[in-house]
């Protein structure tokens, strides 16, 4: 029997994810089809199907790396000073918006979580997992003395991921410069709870 890499599997996966998150974005869930994936991606079909069962596997799956990606920066942001902690996972929740692409997959996001309850629950699982981290992080941060909470640190957090998705939703403006924005972002932030600008 065959054994297998976990290591190409894994890559080989990401591969066809990032793939069709692109065309996900560019076409729509609905208008994207699996031959597209497979000759964006340079696989044939029944490669695509033993890595996914179907076409929202995929695009499920984009949200799972998404969730695994998250909790890479929340252990990185964990060793840090818990302000600069903040600050990281900010710029990583804030990254992906630097590709203009990505505002195609934003809307496909909301159109396909509204229709498909399991990856509603993804989403929302994500997101808690998120507000959670950063709370913590706020919430030592405040402990430490680097930041004075005006609100509680969950509260705090979930203001924070406001921030971040009023950057995303503002992606279908052409004039809009998510560079710009994002070092605005983290001076709102910075001064909403009172640590120095950087």
């Amino acid at each position: 029997m065959r054994t297998v890499d976990p290591v190409k599997h894994a890559e080989k996966k990401r591969h066809i994810t990032d793939t069709a998150a692109g065309l996900f974005a560019r076409q729509g869930f609905d208008r994207t089809t699996v031959a597209d994936i497979c000759r964006a991606a340079g696989i044939s079909t029944g490669s695509l199907f033993h890595y996914f069962p179907t076409k929202r596997a995929v695009f499920r799956e984009i949200f799972e790396q998404d969730g695994a990606d998250n909790a890479a920066t929340f252990a990185e942001a964990r060793a840090l000073s818990p302000w600069d902690g903040v600050l990281l996972v900010v710029d990583h929740l804030c990254a992906p918006a630097l590709d203009r692409a990505v505002a195609g997959l934003v809307l496909e996001i909301v159109t396909q979580a509204s229709r498909d309850p399991e990856l509603w629950e993804l989403v929302a699982r994500n997101e808690q997992v998120v507000r959670d981290e950063l709370a913590g992080l706020l919430h030592r941060a405040h402990d430490a003395g680097q930041i004075a909470l005006p609100v509680s640190a969950t509260t705090a957090a979930t203001w924070v991921q406001g921030l971040v998705d009023g950057l995303y939703g503002r992606l279908v403006d052409p004039d809009f410069d998510a560079t710009e924005q994002v070092m605005t972002l983290r001076l709102i932030l910075s001064r909403f709870v009172g640590a120095p600008a950087r």
